[in-house]
């Protein structure tokens, strides 16, 4: 009997394996389907159409390299060497301006105007921060041009 039970538990355990190897596969496809349509929607976001479609578009820009450039400067800062820490500061003020711009942008808010007369503002300062490191650091030129393109969008359409 304990031959028997032992055989019975095993395949039991096999069967339960398996079943655990169906769910974790399909829970693998879902995670690979969701992140598609988080692709999907953040190519859509970035390619805008619309009333501020350049708008939205070069705000989006600001944030993508806003973000890889505040990286950089807290690489730097967490060495110790501190020269990009007013850039930090101002990086991370558009970030979260060119944002609630850019969001407000797509949905063709009737605050877009306000918000890009700030916006504005915001990526002529970052701008000026940032052209001070531009020669020593390419993030901060990239950062810069985008924040100057950005600059121009707002002031087509502030209030």
């Amino acid at each position: 009997m304990e031959r028997r039970e032992l055989l019975m538990g095993g395949a039991a355990l096999a069967t339960a394996a398996f079943a655990n190897l169906g769910l974790a596969a399909g829970q693998g496809e879902q995670h690979k389907h969701e992140e598609h349509e988080h692709e999907e929607h953040d190519e859509h976001m970035h390619h805008s159409s619309g009333k501020y479609k350049a708008l939205v578009n070069s705000a989006a820009d600001c944030v993508h390299i806003g973000e890889e450039c505040l990286n950089h400067c807290l690489t730097m800062l967490s060495t110790g060497d501190k020269e990009l820490g007013e850039c930090s500061k101002s990086v991370n003020q558009l970030l979260a301006t060119c944002d609630a711009l850019m969001k407000l942008a797509a949905q063709e808010s009737v605050y877009t105007p306000k918000m890009a007369a700030l916006a504005g503002q915001v990526c002529k300062d970052c701008e000026a921060e940032c052209r001070k490191h531009e020669k020593k650091h390419g993030l901060c030129k990239a950062c810069a041009d985008s924040c100057a393109a950005c600059y121009k969008e707002c002031q087509k359409v502030s209030a």
